[in-house]
């Protein structure tokens, strides 16, 4: 990669001199609205390589930001759309058909798609800026003061390339991703005295993890499990947890500190790793160089755990935009593999009261655009009144996995999001719900072609209907040759029918790839032509 030529701070400050380019732009709406603008769109995490290795089909989530592509609904706006290797045709044409009322020519002729065709694990932006051609055919396509970009987390890589474009990044100033890391969010959770489990400040090394968990433990004795964070993780993925049963007679009411310390220390080897195929060797290697934490583990006979999304306008003005009740997978249920909207009645207006608190506090350190806020309710017993008991755990300080199903929805319908009831209406006021996933992943799905699930859309008709504002619309597509894996999001006019909606399009992929019976003595390719080669 190109090194830099002169002061890192003179290059901040020069990042945050086009930043303020921002506040010009917004006229009291979403920006991301507005007709005329030029959007380049980075679709894929700057994460360290080693993480997204751990999730199956990682290269291909730089299809969920696809949904950017229903904004060429806006006659005047162009879109550019990165990514490492090059989509599928089928799948963009996919996406321009949902356009309403604009021709599919039209909206094609405002859409540039370029490809690094780089299938590693480097983040996207390191690639592009790896390639001095292909910055400067994106500058030359940007027209100045009418562009932006946008992407699904702001590092340093998205600030250089923001000034090599010289356009603004619609995102929070990398200098604060530290309030979207695990440690960081505690500290705004305790500043806005925010309800959060007990636990630890960052730690960096082996020795202070084992005594900020011993020291834990100690403060609650009755704890079951703790949990253990890296500083910065993705899905749950960085999440490993500590079965205090495997050292029960170590706890603080039988032994000392100096021997709880050393069955601690012996232990860790044996945590319960929420990534696929971790260890304690590579887990424990990230400690010195990522940071981690340790917190109080949860636990509850009816647990949910919901999420609050808010949105920072470059003036500085907070709304919320949704709630989630989100579903949550792996060993101890710690892997997000999906969400339905809205959250649950009984909570969600406080969480949008806890979300904007904490919104308002992010907005003063100078954060911009989406951020998240991942709670866990816990049912009280009757007699305790039988509410929810809701504790923060974690703020992620970019899109997440609730940003993209919400987008769609919003953009496909033109809808809004009441916040005094915490509901999505369609401009005729129909409310609408949806049930979302990135894990629909099956192995008798792995060999479908991007065409093969098409054509499997089209015969049951499981597409997104304009008209009704109900349906499917699909992501990950790319994903399911090699994986096996799709994502969807189910829209209809309530949950029950969004999950109705899911099952069937399950039910029929699984109907669609059942396995072939080869032994069969009726051909497998009847009424195809036999073309020979010489």
């Amino acid at each position: 990669m190109q090194t830099l030529d002169y002061p890192f701070d003179r290059r901040v400050q020069q990042f945050n001199q086009l930043q303020n380019q921002l506040r010009k732009y917004w006229q009291g709406k979403d920006i991301l609205d507005q007709d005329g603008y030029d959007i380049l769109v980075l679709p894929s995490f700057s994460i360290d390589q080693r993480v997204g290795q751990k999730v199956a089909g990682f290269l291909h989530y730089e299809e969920r930001l696809l949904f950017s592509l229903i904004r060429l609904r806006n006659p005047k706006t162009r879109l550019i759309y990165v990514t490492g290797q090059p989509l599928s045709p089928i799948i963009v044409e996919y996406y321009l058909q949902l356009l309403p009322g604009i021709p599919f020519s039209h909206a094609r002729d405002r859409l540039l798609l370029l490809t690094t065709y780089d299938n590693s694990f480097k983040p996207l932006t390191q690639k592009i800026l790896e390639r001095p051609r292909l910055v400067e055919r994106i500058r030359r396509a940007l027209r100045p003061d009418k562009s932006y970009m946008v992407c699904f987390n702001a590092t340093y890589l998205e600030q250089e390339l923001s000034l090599r474009l010289g356009v603004p990044l619609f995102a929070s100033r990398p200098q604060l991703n530290y309030w979207g890391s695990k440690s960081g969010s505690r500290e705004i959770f305790a500043d806005c005295s925010i309800p959060h489990p007990d636990g630890s400040n960052l730690v960096k090394t082996i020795d202070d993890l084992v005594l900020k968990t011993n020291n834990l433990w100690e403060r609650k004795p009755y704890l079951k499990r703790i949990v253990i964070k890296l500083n910065e993780g993705f899905s749950g993925e960085g999440n490993a947890v500590f079965n205090l049963s495997l050292i029960e007679k170590f706890s603080p009411q039988k032994v000392g500190k100096t021997e709880r310390i050393k069955a601690i220390e012996h232990n860790l080897k044996n945590l319960s790793f929420q990534a696929k195929d971790e260890t304690w060797s590579n887990f424990s290697s990230r400690i010195p160089e990522l940071g981690a934490i340790v917190e109080a583990f949860i636990e509850g006979d009816e647990k949910r755990s919901p999420s609050v999304q808010g949105y920072i306008s470059p003036t500085g003005e907070v709304s919320i935009v949704s709630t989630h009740d989100q579903i949550l997978g792996g060993p101890d249920g710690q892997i997000y593999l999906g969400c339905r909207f809205p959250a649950d009645q009984d909570y969600r207006l406080k969480l949008q009261e806890l979300g904007l608190k904490i919104g308002k506090a992010l907005a003063k350190r100078g954060a911009m655009e989406r951020y998240g806020v991942d709670f866990l309710t816990v049912r009280q017993p009757p007699e305790q009144g039988g509410g929810w008991d809701i504790q923060a755990i974690e703020i992620n300080l970019r899109k997440g996995g609730t940003t993209h199903p919400f987008m769609t929805l919003k953009l496909l319908t033109n809808g809004n999001y009441d916040e005094t009831t915490g509901l999505f209406y369609t401009q005729q006021g129909q409310e609408k719900y949806y049930i979302a996933s990135d894990n629909l992943q099956k192995e008798q799905y792995h060999g479908l072609l991007p065409d093969d699930f098409m054509d499997i859309v089209a015969k049951h008709r499981l597409h997104f209907d304009s008209s009704t504002k109900t349906g499917t619309v699909f992501h990950l597509m790319g994903a399911l040759s090699e994986f096996g894996k799709l994502g969807l999001t189910c829209i209809s006019n309530s949950l029950e029918e969004a999950e109705a909606i899911y099952q069937r399009v399950e039910t029929v992929l699984d109907s669609e790839t059942e396995p072939i019976n080869y032994n069969s003595s009726e051909s497998i390719l009847p009424n195809l032509p036999i073309i020979w080669t010489m």
